[in-house]
Order: structure tokens, then sequence, then C-alpha cells
């Protein structure tokens, strides 16, 4: 299986990249993964144009680095997603390249599955729940397999996540594929 994990968080080697790394360990060998640190990524957001509708090749009108996550994109059977939480909702790093899936070209990738991996500073019981209705929104429209969700709350500060429950079940999702 080819796998995508869009890491959308804007601090390197923050909690959401230990999260990443936990769960590219659990998959190891066994599959093909390749993980894209959106903050490495020049892709702007989404204009609304639907240039992308009325092109030929659906190219988006926009030349920027999200080309090159299209045919990525082309290749992959699961995709992952990764972020910090913000005020309820993924970082708008990630968020950017989600509306940028508005393109016809959606309709070619082979994508079957799509997982979730979540850090929230906040310990309220509701914090991930606005960003679980969109995930829920997008498994039905586009008919994909939820492959699981890891989501770590009250990890605020660098390296708070070392220390939570959360890094072992990533570990144990890659590791169930």
């Amino acid at each position: 299986m080819n796998i995508l994990v869009l890491s959308g968080s804007p601090r390197k080697g923050g909690n959401t990249d230990l999260l990443v790394d936990a769960f590219v360990r659990g998959v190891g060998e066994r599959h093909q993964i390749t993980v894209v640190p959106v903050r490495e990524r020049n892709i702007h957001p989404c204009t609304g144009c639907n240039g992308c509708f009325v092109r030929e090749d659906h190219r988006c009108v926009q030349n920027d680095d999200m080309q090159a996550l299209y045919h990525q994109l082309a290749k992959c059977h699961m995709l992952v997603a990764a972020s910090p939480v913000y005020f309820y909702g993924i970082s708008a790093q990630l968020k950017a390249v989600i509306d940028r899936l508005h393109t016809p070209l959606r309709e070619t990738f082979p994508l079957q599955k799509l997982a979730l991996l979540l850090v929230g500073a906040s310990t309220l019981p509701a914090v991930f729940d606005s960003i679980n209705v969109q995930y829920q929104l997008i498994l039905d429209y586009f008919h994909l397999e939820n492959a699981g969700m890891v989501l770590a709350s009250g990890v605020k500060d660098k390296g708070d996540i070392l220390s939570h429950p959360a890094l072992e079940e990533a570990f144990r999702l890659g590791a169930s594929l």
C-alpha cells in the first residue's frame, strides 16, 4: 500500500511531528510511506475560481507546490492527515491543502483509506468534535474506509506528547495496517 502522510504542523519537531514519527515506525517496512511536512511546501489557499473544472487537464490556475502533491495523491491508497488543533480546527496549512482537493483530479486518486492524527492543548471533552464531524463527512462523501484516529489532548508545549499514551496508539495504528 502507498501511504501519504500530510503533517500540518507549522512547528518543526513538535508534538504532531512526534506523533507522525510514531505512526511511521509502526508501519515499518511493510508499506511505502511518504511524509509531507506541509510547512515546507508553498501551497496557496483555494480561490474558488473553479478553473480546475473547466480546464481540459483539470490543472489548478495557481502554480505552486500543490501540483507535486497532486502527483503524489495520484499514487496514494491511504491518506493520513496529522494536525495540531487551533481554535477547534486543523491548522491553516493543512486546511489549505484539503481545500485544494476541491478538484476533478480527486476522482482519479486511488485513495481507499483515511486516518487522522490530532494533537490538542485543551483537555475539554469536545476539543476534537468539530474536526471529527468534518472527518466523518469526508469519509462518507468519498466512500473511504476509516483506518483509525489518534487524538491526543492536553498536549501543548513541545515534547509534551513524549509522556502521552497517544504515541503508543499511533504506533499501534501504523502496525495494524
